[in-house]
């Protein structure tokens, strides 16, 4: 029932329920037993959509839990004009990290192992603001010489073709040939090859 309904014991009056004009004069201990039998039905009424809506949620939900000496990404959760954790802008990374776990507090509560410039932050998180780590060799990328040019840009080397593909254009009788190239900075860019 609508919490008006609930309140004045009748439906609100709208135009499809106009006709309903009276007041209830209901006094006394009916008055009060009128209010418990309404109390008692939105109760009801409330633990069911709850206990519904709690089932939706266990359906994605999973208990996660870390080790001591995992390494963990911490949460930034950038904001528009909030300064956290030192990153400020719409634009700052989600994650910064990886830190490792010192020491378990609670069942939901891990301490890390912060740098020197996060010191005035306190080293305790949930375990909602953290995220695995995985340790993957292809993440390392090697440092190598980088010719910056005049004009303060640099050139990149493609390290290897990711995907081919030859698409005609709709309008034109001559075909594309798109390859994407993976470069040193793990951008991914389409070049386009006009070809007859």
């Amino acid at each position: 029932m609508a919490p008006y309904e609930a309140l004045y014991g009748r439906k609100c009056r709208t135009p499809l329920f106009w006709t309903e004009l009276g007041e209830s004069k209901i006094f006394g201990v009916d008055l009060i037993r009128d209010a418990e039998q309404k109390v008692k039905v939105i109760r009801e009424s409330l633990k069911i959509a709850s206990d519904r809506q709690k089932s939706y949620a266990d359906l994605r939900r999973k208990d996660i839990e870390y080790q001591v000496g995992d390494k963990v990404f911490l949460k930034v959760s950038p904001w528009k004009k909030i300064l956290r954790f030192g990153r400020k802008g719409k634009l700052s990374p989600r994650f910064i990290g990886p830190y490792e776990i010192s020491e378990r507090v609670g069942p939901v509560a891990y301490r890390l192992i912060l740098p020197p410039e996060l010191k005035k932050v306190h080293d305790v998180f949930h375990v909602s603001m953290l995220r695995r780590y995985r340790s993957d060799p292809s993440h390392v990328i090697s440092p190598s010489e980088i010719e910056i040019q005049a004009n303060m840009s640099y050139e990149e080397e493609p390290i290897r073709i990711l995907s081919r593909e030859i698409k005609p254009e709709k309008l034109k009788k001559e075909k594309q040939a798109r390859a994407k190239p993976r470069t040193s900075s793990s951008r991914v860019e389409t070049v386009i090859l006009n070809t007859r």
